[in-house]
């Protein structure tokens, strides 16, 4: 028997290992290829959220007067309030000033319960006056009866402030906190 004899051609009807092993590649590879598109849609609704075409928010809560001004605040996602490490819970949302007070309002608080002062006014609204963004400390002594206090700063020193039910600002957060229960 010559060495060159061990190199035969593999039997009729058994597959060569090194073929079946290239086909499972195949076609793991395709699959690896076609998974994200079933992402695409989440990540595309995702970017258009982002960039403002779907509106301030998941939910829109509605056209509120505060003072002489008025405001257009929305619930960015519609998921319960996340733990942001020491911080505590937050929930994010967004705001819009009408566009006569562009030039008037200074700044924009949030806060759940009433705020003592302005300097204890909550968290600051910040970017443009159409589409401002504010992360709401939710505390651990608040209940699904708070109320969220939104306080308007104008340039000229007036502060106005009203105050919206928490079930009717965020009914998940409401829900969420009905579910996690008030130990105090």
């Amino acid at each position: 028997m010559s060495p060159t004899s061990t190199l035969a051609a593999p039997k009729l009807g058994k597959k060569p290992e090194n073929v079946s092993r290239k086909r499972w590649l195949f076609r793991i590879s395709v699959v690896m290829v076609l998974l994200p598109l079933f992402y695409l849609p989440g990540y595309f609704d995702r970017i258009e959220m982002n960039r403002g075409a779907k509106g301030l928010g998941e939910r829109m809560v509605g056209e509120f007067a505060v003072g002489p001004w008025s405001i257009r605040l929305a619930e960015w996602n519609l998921m319960p309030p996340a733990l942001d490490g020491e911080a505590g819970y937050m929930k994010t949302f967004s705001l819009a000033l009408c566009a006569q007070c562009t030039a008037q309002v200074k700044a924009v608080y949030i806060r759940v319960g009433k705020p003592r002062s302005l300097r204890a006014a909550g968290a600051i609204f910040f970017g443009s006056p159409y589409r401002q963004f504010a992360n709401l400390h939710v505390p651990d002594r608040a209940t699904p009866d708070s109320e969220v206090w939104i306080t308007l700063e104008g340039w000229d020193g007036s502060t106005h402030q009203v105050a919206l039910p928490l079930a009717e600002v965020s009914p998940v957060t409401a829900g969420w906190l009905v579910k996690k229960g008030n130990p105090t």
